[in-house]
């Protein structure tokens, strides 16, 4: 299961930017295409690229750069409790 979801859809310079950063930084994750979903298109519409980190659903959204987006995977929950 990928760690981060990025929200996007074809055609988007931005999401094209931000898969980019997520490619440099290493980072686990899957592309959802908002236009394949109408609450997605609705919620992401206007709002894309998006980023959802998978652990506790939280979100980055643009703009970013490469030192946002460490810091948003850094500031994920340890998934193992203590």
């Amino acid at each position: 299961m990928a760690e981060f979801i990025l929200y996007h859809t074809d055609g988007c310079h931005l999401c094209h930017q931000a898969e980019a950063l997520l490619l440099d930084a290493g980072l686990n994750y899957a592309l959802v295409d908002i236009c394949d979903d109408d609450a997605l298109a609705e919620r992401y519409g206007v709002r894309i690229p998006v980023v959802l980190r998978t652990l506790d659903s939280a979100e980055l959204g643009w703009p970013f750069n490469s030192e946002a987006l460490a810091s948003f995977k850094d500031a994920a929950p340890n998934s193992v409790a203590s």
